[in-house]
């Protein structure tokens, strides 16, 4: 299994390599586009910008992140990571909107699209330079299954049929279908909203401690109650904060088991949970599963697929 100190580096590597990329990319996209004129390679320079201020964020939280409980934040600093991505999704909805503005302007008042080549040589530069970083960024994600650099993954992975748009329309464009140009900067713009709306949302979900999904809550009662001397679960509740996931539940177990063998197969549950959710937080009580405890609270589950 991984170390928690190699974990944090490759973290680090990847985020670091993110804003690099994003970066490099922001520079040439740039000057290309101040010869180009086109709206459609405006979009593409405005996600790189987009791409860059998020890596940062990013960046920046998951070092924060990454940091050690300490006394006044005892649940650790994860999420740092979501209001990062809150922050992050307001910025790339007000881009998106300018996008827009930027892109009906174009349609309005149509002017001729420059240099079509140069910035068509540039998206094939930007695209490769993409798919680079998707490659550091799975492996880092094979190694430390980090949610918040899969999620700049896939970021970074739209962009790469954001950059066959741009190429598409600057090869329309210089074949006299002058309204491609603007069209595909309006349908960027949609796009980029709606990722907008897809990182505000996880962002909130995370902050407001939304439970995991159903099939991870399944796993985890799984877990539980393949274990032999555990009879039911009950009162489960998870969360998730940055990279940590947060469960807590109650085993019933036989009401005769004394103390210390009672302990040991929670611990036992816990580490198997751990190996499936690396890096998990499980919290475990032990309650006795026979009329020693008349009334069982919250849900008592036997079968993992009763789930809802």
């Amino acid at each position: 299994m991984i170390t928690s100190e190699e974990n944090a580096r490759l973290l680090r590597l990847a985020t670091v390599w993110s804003v690099a990329t994003a970066g490099v990319l922001i520079a040439v996209k740039l000057v290309v586009w101040l010869t180009t004129g086109s709206v459609a390679l405006l979009a593409s320079l405005l996600d790189s910008l987009m791409d860059a201020a998020a890596s940062i964020v990013n960046l920046l939280a998951v070092r924060y992140a990454l940091q050690p409980a300490d006394e006044e934040h005892r649940f650790g600093h994860g999420k740092a990571e979501s209001l990062a991505g809150l922050a992050q999704s307001a910025f790339i909805a007000g881009t998106a909107v300018l996008l827009l503005f930027e892109a009906v302007d174009r349609l309005l008042n149509p002017r001729p699209v420059a240099a079509v080549a140069q910035g068509i040589g540039v998206m094939i530069f930007a695209t490769l330079a993409t798919l680079v970083l998707i490659g550091v960024q799975r492996y880092v994600i094979r190694r430390t299954n980090s949610l918040a650099i899969r999620a700049d993954s896939f970021h970074y992975a739209m962009d790469l049929f954001t950059n066959m748009a741009v190429i598409l329309a600057l090869g329309l464009a210089a074949w006299g279908v002058s309204w491609a140009d603007p069209v595909f900067g309006l349908g960027l713009g949609v796009v980029i909203m709606f990722g907008a709306y897809g990182i505000g949302r996880e962002a909130v979900d995370h902050l407001m401690d939304r439970e995991l999904g159903e099939d991870a809550q399944q796993e985890i009662a799984r877990i539980a109650l393949d274990h032999e001397h555990v009879l039911a679960v009950h009162e489960l509740r998870t969360r998730q904060a940055g990279q940590t996931r947060f469960i807590q539940m109650h085993l019933e177990l036989d009401g005769s088991m004394t103390l210390a063998r009672a302990h040991r197969i929670g611990d036992e549950v816990a580490d198997r949970i751990r190996a499936v959710l690396p890096g998990a937080d499980v919290l475990i009580h032990q309650d006795p599963g026979d009329d020693s405890m008349p009334e069982t609270p919250g849900e008592r589950i036997t079968d993992p697929a009763g789930l809802e």
